[in-house]
């Protein structure tokens, strides 16, 4: 059923019922501004008082939880939130703590998922400030603990990416790595929005293994698009099989679509922006019913699910990113409309009744609805956002607000509350509503005004686009490329491959361009590593699309019937590689380079052929 009807009436009803309050002078900006500030000490403050080392706040009680892994998450969540309001005192203390007192060889078992965005990406983000002069939040005696903790924390995880398909379990003991009976299911979401905190890791201490295993996965899921450009929402790690074929934007899908922008906005990489455009145009195309997204079957288009979800509204920020402005306006408005209704956004609003869909009644603090809002004023410099900004403010002060902290809205109609806050609501709730309004007074921080442009992560870590991050494939190419010859940096010329010593004081060799394909060969991506030729498409270039029937031109330009990557690269169930030593040079010779490279791809390969096995061990023992 497509009521193509009703989403227009439900269009022209909800923009045309907002009847926003009166302009936001910046006077009124400036007090919204320190008003937010107000917020996030009264909900650290509580935390750090009450909860503090455990993980997550108790707002109504005023006692903690451990809610993920029992290492202060709250505490490392908010850790660029302070430095974003220009807290150095509490930055430092709480940077120096978690130095001395957090580690992860913990019986555990962990969300691969959240420990990535919330722990691992709040880690790195707090690093490239403390370790940096120019933030202006330098952390005095600070010797890169927090990478070093970043680095242990996703070693321990990569056991999770040890699957036929390349594509993550969703949990992993920290201690043991993956139990025998650890499902096997997981989502898009979960499998797809790693490359950008593993990415950023695996530049800054020059271990490719950390990306190429987070671009594997992503490769693994679009590799198993339908004909139509469009992803479920679950899949078996180990079959591949699709075990819900619902395609949307939002639940168990939302950010393999940001990643998949956001992944070439910080690293260049174009294999990324060719995924994110063909991805964008099958959901415009077949979710978008103009303002809102329904979810369809995933391989008929067919209409499953006409619900609009709280986390598909990071979508028109996310389009603002993609630069197609308006109907990320239409978009919004729309999505506002569900928050003046009720005082915030449901998990749930059923579109074909107009109401609160059963089960999805609460509104647990997100805040994909702000960012977007956010992203929209720093896009138009409409007012109208501001405004929006200050009604969203005021409902979490009326609504959300409890003794030690903000709580969680168990139903969106009677503004019960529940006793519980997640870290998130610091990390990206506040720090995005101090943003907008920020913005609007005189953008002075570390954000708007800083040395870098930053990408923000899913969970709002903002990730600076410097030169060690964003420009590594040119690394040391030219006068003025960053060269990573020691453990500051330098700038200038220098040989492709050269020597440094870890911390530990141990010899380790960095790679140029060739070594990395040649690595690419270990886990099956021989066909991904194809340099720029004119007249190639994306598609063409990188051998990952295809489509059958009957298309316009437009749209069957550059696809093919089957992937190269299902014919040659896709590592399935019979796990081989191709039969080819990459450690033997052409006259017999072994380079330690790629000895190297054999012994990190054992967290990715399995080979079945025991010659292959037996050669492979060879190679890593020697090394």
């Amino acid at each position: 059923m497509r009521p193509l009807l009703l989403y227009v009436a439900l269009a022209i009803a909800y923009t045309g019922a907002t009847t926003l309050a009166d302009g936001v002078s910046p006077q009124e900006a400036r007090q919204l501004r320190d008003e937010v500030r107000d917020m996030f000490y009264h909900a650290f403050d509580g935390y750090m008082e009450h909860a503090f080392p455990l993980d997550e706040l108790r707002p109504l009680s005023c006692k903690g939880e451990d809610s993920l892994g029992g290492y202060a998450l709250t505490l490392i969540d908010s850790l660029d939130t302070l430095a974003l309001l220009g807290d150095r005192e509490k930055f430092s203390s709480a940077v120096e703590w978690i130095s001395r007192n957090v580690q992860f060889n913990i019986d555990k078992t962990v969300s691969v998922f959240e420990t990535t965005i919330r722990i691992l990406g709040g880690l790195l983000s707090a690093h490239l400030i403390a370790s940096d002069y120019v933030t202006g939040m330098k952390v005095q005696n600070y010797n890169n603990e927090l990478l070093h903790l970043a680095e242990d924390l996703a070693l321990r995880m990569l056991p999770a990416f040890d699957t036929p398909t390349g594509i993550p379990f969703g949990s992993v003991n920290l201690r043991h790595g993956v139990d025998e009976n650890e499902s096997k299911i997981t989502s898009t979401a979960g499998g797809g929005t790693l490359t950008l905190e593993f990415g950023v890791l695996g530049r800054l201490t020059n271990n490719t293994i950390f990306e190429r295993v987070t671009k594997n996965a992503v490769r693994g899921i679009w590799a198993r698009r339908s004909k139509i450009d469009l992803v479920g929402a679950h899949i078996n790690v180990f079959s591949g099989e699709w075990t819900q074929k619902d395609a949307g934007i939002g639940t168990s899908i939302d950010s393999f679509y940001e990643y998949l922008l956001k992944a070439y906005l910080l690293f260049g990489d174009e294999e990324y922006l060719f995924m994110f455009q063909e991805a964008y145009k099958a959901a415009m195309r077949y979710l978008h019913h103009d303002p809102w997204y329904v979810e369809v079957n995933m391989n008929s288009a067919a209409t499953v699910w006409p619900l609009f979800n709280s986390l598909q509204a990071f979508w028109p920020g996310l389009q603002v990113l993609a630069g197609d402005i308006d109907p990320a306006i239409r978009t919004h408005a729309a999505f506002f409309s569900v928050w003046k209704k009720y005082g915030f956004t449901p998990e749930g609003f059923n579109l074909a009744t107009l109401s609160v869909q059963n089960g999805q009644r609460s509104y647990p603090l997100r805040p994909e609805l702000i960012e977007s809002t956010y992203w929209l004023y720093k896009a138009t410099r409409d007012s109208r956002y501001l405004e929006v900004g200050r009604d969203m403010l005021a409902s979490l002060q009326y609504g959300a607000k409890c003794p030690c902290g903000y709580c969680h809205i168990s139903d969106v109609e009677s503004h019960k509350q529940d006793d519980h806050m997640e870290s998130f609501f610091l990390a990206e709730t506040v720090k995005y509503l101090w943003l907008l309004f920020d913005l609007a007074v005189d953008s002075d921080n570390i954000v708007e005004s800083g040395p870098y442009k930053y990408i923000f992560s899913t969970e709002g870590h903002f990730l600076p686009a410097t030169p060690e991050i964003s420009l590594a494939n040119e690394h040391c190419s030219y006068i003025g490329a960053f060269c990573k010859g020691d453990e500051r940096g330098s700038y200038g010329i220098s040989s492709n491959i050269h020597d440094s010593k870890d911390r530990n004081g141990t010899q380790k060799v960095e790679f140029d361009a060739s070594l990395i394909a040649k690595s690419l060969d270990l886990v099956g991506a021989r066909s991904f590593v194809k340099g720029n030729c004119v007249g190639l498409t994306h598609a063409q270039k990188f051998g990952i699309s295809y489509f059958e029937g009957k298309e316009d031109q437009s749209t069957v330009e550059g696809k093919e019937i089957r992937t190269e990557l299902e014919e040659k690269t896709e590592i399935g169930d019979d796990n081989t590689v191709e039969n080819e030593n990459p450690g033997k040079l052409s006259d017999g010779e072994t380079r330690e380079e790629d000895k190297e490279f054999l012994k990190i791809s054992q967290f990715v390969i399995k080979e079945d052929n025991k010659n292959a096995n037996q050669e492979a061990q060879t190679i890593h023992d020697d090394s």
